[in-house]
């Protein structure tokens, strides 16, 4: 599967942003799917992720109650709402896909198959 990350911008702090991601290849109905970021000189880190084989999403703690994960199979896509964003939201975010015959690791683990090209997002304070 291929994936293309999009809707990444500058944006002020309290402001919200939509990121998109585009799968194609295999439907992500096929996928736990996932969303990293990654913020200069620091370590890629988990932001959301749905496990398609549980039914649940799970979110970093600081991100919670502010993000939102969703996907439509029939779209093929997922999307992360965010609002409320901070300045230390500012990071490169990939989404990624990894294949359900993996499910048993969690979706926090960043061992995932396939990874989109990233889309910036900048938080102006």
């Amino acid at each position: 599967v291929q994936l293309q990350a999009s809707g990444g911008g500058l944006v002020q702090a309290g402001g919200s942003l939509r990121l998109s991601c585009s799968a194609s290849g295999r439907t992500v109905s096929s996928y736990d799917m996932g969303w990293f970021r990654q913020a200069p000189g620091k370590e890629r880190e988990f932001v959301a992720g749905n496990s398609r084989s549980r039914g649940s999403t799970y979110y970093k703690d600081s991100v919670e109650g502010r993000f939102t994960l969703s996907r439509d199979n029939g779209k093929n896509s997922v999307w992360l709402q965010m609002n409320s964003l901070k300045p230390e939201d500012t990071a490169v975010y990939y989404c990624a896909a990894r294949s359900l015959l993996k499910s048993s690791l969690e979706v926090t683990d960043g061992r995932y198959d396939y990874w989109g090209q990233g889309t910036l997002v900048t938080v102006s304070s």
